[in-house]
């Protein structure tokens, strides 16, 4: 029944193979997947046949994407690397139309119809094709169309299709108006690219997916219509420029050099030259400036290199072409105007830059009637509140350049108008007092400053402390030691003695002045022989300072006293050391208590003197106690002797650290053997010893044992050896004891001898402590000096080992005592050598 329902050609193309499958397919003519097996089992097969097995299929299940994906896909196959002019594209191209009827709303049909069509260079068809997709897929599956269609519309000759397809686009996805425009720069459509920039710059919620920011892109658009001024006709170049200028007001001198472009490119020469004019009179920053200038220089540079070939090629002379002449002046004097615009713009940047004024005057020099400008414009633009730098010093060089133009009436009226300025600081109007007085002295117009400083120094209506920034300055410059120094010093010179002493009076009065003042007024009365003023004066400046400032005060009062009464008043000069004294630092104490001391010396007691260096010995510093104990001794010595020495010298060793005690026992001991008291001596030596390390203080040692070889004996110098051996032994167990809590801390950190109990330590740590000490034993002994005197008395009998080695000297009657190479008996290392 089967092979009867079929035709003569399919009974012909069936074979036995396929039975099984069109019986399956006669059972389920709707299954996709009996459809599909049967396809996949012919897929090596003839073409023709597996085409009408697809034909089938499809004419059961039309609505299929399977079935008509694949179809195609292998219809597209089947032509792939063929003429596009043969008539099988037609045939697959009716199969793409008769599989939309269905699959309509299938994005990757379309796509790849689309995609065929374009490999076939069917431009008209391909871009309709494209459209009805458009049309028939819903919006949201517009984003798989465009790109293909966009990427085909690019590759036309033409790009006016293009154009048109993107601007639909653009109404879908206006992000992407980067694209376009590139797109139309590459195309030389630069006005509807300008436009297009335009509009995106003036989006403010535009965001370009290049990254790029709103300021780049107006760069973009003013270089793009800066340099096409022919090919851009829809838009006010002039216009767009000024109005970013206003609007990014930090990156100006790009924009500048874009406007002026513009009209260089238009052959608007003049026009270009007002813009930079206009761009460097208005430019605030340095870069900015930079930018214009150089473009600016560059203009004009090129503008003479076309005019010399221009003339070089009429065959005219250079040197009679006026305009070329006029152009190099202009260049010159556009280069020598530099530093004059740059300082125009830093003071643009900041007006209130007294420096940069100072400046600008520089500049000028030679020209005062453009100083004179520039010094009105400099004080009627700086605010004083505002400044950088002294204002009050643009006041000052304005009245100097009046006066060193011979016109002081104008420098006075300079002078009085700065007064009246409300400075920051009362010190710039102090200084512009100064200045204006100090003028009137250089013309010698005594009197006149005189009157300046007085009128300074006046007390006004409301008074006002120094520090209240609420005030005034005029209200407060009474209280400016400045001026009133300047005016005491005036007044000394050219006034009387009543209004200098008035003047200093005064500044005590209104506790501004310094220990210098002090002094200086002090002077004044003593130089006049008003020596008990001048006292009084020192009283009233010790009764306003403390210490440390009061030491200058007190030194010279004391100094001036003593010179003036020596001991005529030395009850009172000892009551003004006891005052100078009470509270006195350490520090300072030094200096007055040696001047008390040589008061008591030559005009008091001897034991008051010795009184007063007993003091000073407690009263100064730690540091100067061995040098005030130094002068106490030789002070002492002098006076009484130099056996009233000892209990100094005693109290001295108490007293002072070890280093200065060491000294002061040297010196105390060579004093008693002096004397003769060898004994004394000894004991000093001996007391001495327990705090003289033999590894560091060999001198000491060294001094001791030349000490007994000229008045000891040998059972002395055994004694010296057994003492140095003990402070040795005792140094080097302070010494083992530091280096075996080192070391055991060491060890414990490594985990040698952690197990041991506090205290305790192993034979190998002792062998290394001993082979330590020995090594630093045999150090000291290298570095200690050899003796250099030979002691004064014979033996005839060296039984004892530590002595034999005396007499290696060249004279073996001689004995040299080198205690660094004895060997000790055992019985001389005992305890009692501990």
């Amino acid at each position: 029944v089967y092979r009867e329902s079929l035709s003569e050609c399919q009974k012909r193309t069936i074979l036995d193979d396929d039975l099984p499958y069109e019986e399956e397919i006669i059972r389920n003519p709707y299954s996709v997947k009996c459809w599909m097996r049967y396809i996949e089992f012919k897929q090596n097969g003839p073409k023709s046949t597996l085409n009408m097995i697809y034909e089938r299929a499809l004419k059961e299940l039309p609505g299929s994407y399977k079935l008509w994906y694949n179809y195609l896909r292998e219809r597209r196959k089947q032509v792939k690397g063929k003429c596009i002019t043969e008539p099988a594209y037609e045939e697959i191209n009716n199969c793409h139309e008769r599989a939309l009827v269905f699959m309509h709303k299938m994005p990757r049909i379309w796509l790849d119809y689309c995609q065929f069509l374009v490999t076939q260079c069917k431009i008209t068809r391909s871009r309709r094709t494209f459209d009805r997709a458009l049309r028939a897929l819903p919006v949201t599956q517009h984003p798989r169309i465009w790109p293909l269609y966009l990427r085909f519309v690019r590759n036309l000759p033409l790009p006016e299709t293009a154009i048109r397809v993107y601007r639909r686009y653009l109404k879908l996805s206006p992000e992407n108006a980067e694209e376009y425009i590139d797109y139309l720069r590459s195309v030389g459509r630069l006005d509807e690219a300008a436009v297009r920039l335009a509009a995106v710059v003036n989006d403010e919620s535009f965001v370009s997916k290049e990254g790029k920011s709103n300021y780049q892109l107006w760069h973009e658009l003013c270089d793009l219509i800066s340099q096409n001024p022919d090919k851009v006709t829809s838009l006010n170049v002039g216009a767009i420029i000024r109005g970013g200028l206003t609007r990014f007001t930090d990156q100006l001198g790009k924009l500048w050099c874009s406007l002026a472009d513009y009209y260089i490119r238009s052959g608007h020469f003049e026009k270009a030259r007002d813009v930079y004019e206009e761009a460097i009179l208005t430019v605030v920053t340095v870069r900015d400036f930079t930018q214009v200038f150089d473009s600016y220089a560059q203009f004009e540079e090129s503008m003479i290199a076309a005019k010399m070939e221009t003339t070089a090629e009429m065959g005219q002379d250079e040197d009679d072409d006026i305009d070329l002449e006029l152009r190099l002046a202009r260049f010159e004097q556009l280069i020598a105007r530099r530093p004059l615009l740059l300082n125009s713009v830093l003071l643009r940047q900041n007006p209130h830059n007294v420096h940069e004024w100072h400046k600008r005057v520089k500049l000028y020099e030679g020209n005062p009637r453009q100083i004179i400008n520039t010094y009105t414009e400099a004080v009627q633009t700086v605010d004083p509140m505002k400044a950088t730098g002294k204002p009050h010093s643009l006041w000052v060089s304005f009245a100097k350049f009046y006066e060193e133009n011979e016109q002081l009436d104008d420098a006075r009226t300079i002078f009085e108008k700065a007064t009246k300025v409300n400075y920051k600081q009362v010190d710039d109007l102090a200084a512009v007092w100064c200045e204006y007085g100090e003028m009137e002295l250089r013309h010698e117009n005594y009197e006149q400053a005189l009157r300046i400083l007085r009128k300074a120094t006046a007390i006004p209506s409301k008074k006002a402390e120094y520090f209240d920034a609420s005030e005034p300055v005029q209200n407060r410059v009474y209280k400016s030691l400045k001026v009133w120094s300047m005016l005491a010093d005036l007044e000394e010179s050219l006034g009387t003695f009543q209004s200098t002493k008035a003047v200093y009076d005064r500044i005590i009065d209104l506790r501004i002045a310094t220990p210098q003042i002090i002094i200086n007024y002090a002077m004044f009365l003593e130089e006049h022989n008003y020596f008990e003023e001048s006292f009084k004066a020192y009283e009233r400046g010790i009764a306003l300072f403390r210490w440390p400032n009061v030491y200058d005060i007190w030194n010279t009062y004391l100094t001036k006293f003593i010179d003036r009464y020596g001991g005529k008043k030395l009850e009172r000069a000892r009551d003004l050391f006891e005052q100078a004294l009470d509270g006195c630092p350490a520090k300072f104490a030094k200096t007055i208590y040696l001047l008390y001391a040589k008061l008591e010396e030559e005009y008091g007691l001897a034991r008051h003197a010795m009184a007063v260096y007993e003091r000073a010995t407690q009263a100064v510093e730690t540091e100067e106690r061995h040098h005030m104990f130094n002068i106490y001794i030789k002070r002492a010595a002098e006076i009484y002797g130099v056996t009233y020495t000892r209990a100094i010298y005693q109290k001295a060793i108490e007293v002072l650290p070890d280093e200065h005690a060491r000294d002061m026992c040297l010196r105390f001991a060579d004093m008693e053997s002096k004397l003769g008291e060898i004994d004394r001596a000894r004991a000093i030596y001996s007391y001495c010893s327990q705090i003289c390390d033999p590894r560091v203080t060999a001198n000491f040692w060294q001094t001791w044992k030349e000490f007994e070889i000229r008045h000891g004996n040998e059972d002395t110098i055994r004694e010296m050896l057994r003492i140095k051996r003990s402070v040795q032994a005792t140094y080097n167990t302070q010494v083992n004891f530091m280096s075996s809590q080192m070391l055991k801390a060491t060890t414990s950190s490594t985990g040698t001898v952690s197990d041991l109990a506090p205290g305790q330590m192993g034979i190998d740590d002792m062998k290394m402590l001993e082979q330590k000490a020995q090594q630093l034993a045999a150090e000291a002994e290298q570095d200690k000096p050899k003796p250099k005197e030979k002691i004064l008395f014979v033996r005839s009998d060296t039984s004892r080992s530590e002595l034999a080695e005396l007499s290696k000297q060249a004279n073996p009657d001689e004995i040299n005592i080198d205690d660094d190479d004895e060997d000790e008996d055992d019985e001389d290392q005992g305890p009692e050598g501990e």
